[in-house]
């Protein structure tokens, strides 16, 4: 058991070492990207839930 332990955490070590990391600029370059995306999908489905709730309220 502590055989296979130790292979799985060199396994780790051996892939982890093969991972490009990106650097702190392309990390807060990725960051806004998707806190912008994510805040034009809430704006935008909070739109489409306030025209359907109007709709289904006009025609009930």
């Amino acid at each position: 058991m502590f055989k296979k332990l130790q292979q799985f955490l060199a396994d780790v070590n051996f892939e982890m070492n093969k991972v490009s990391w990106p650097n702190w600029e392309a990390l807060k370059g990725s960051t806004y990207i998707v806190l912008s995306l994510s805040l034009i999908l809430i704006l935008f489905l909070f739109f489409v839930d306030l025209l359907l709730s109007k709709v289904l309220n006009f025609i009930l």
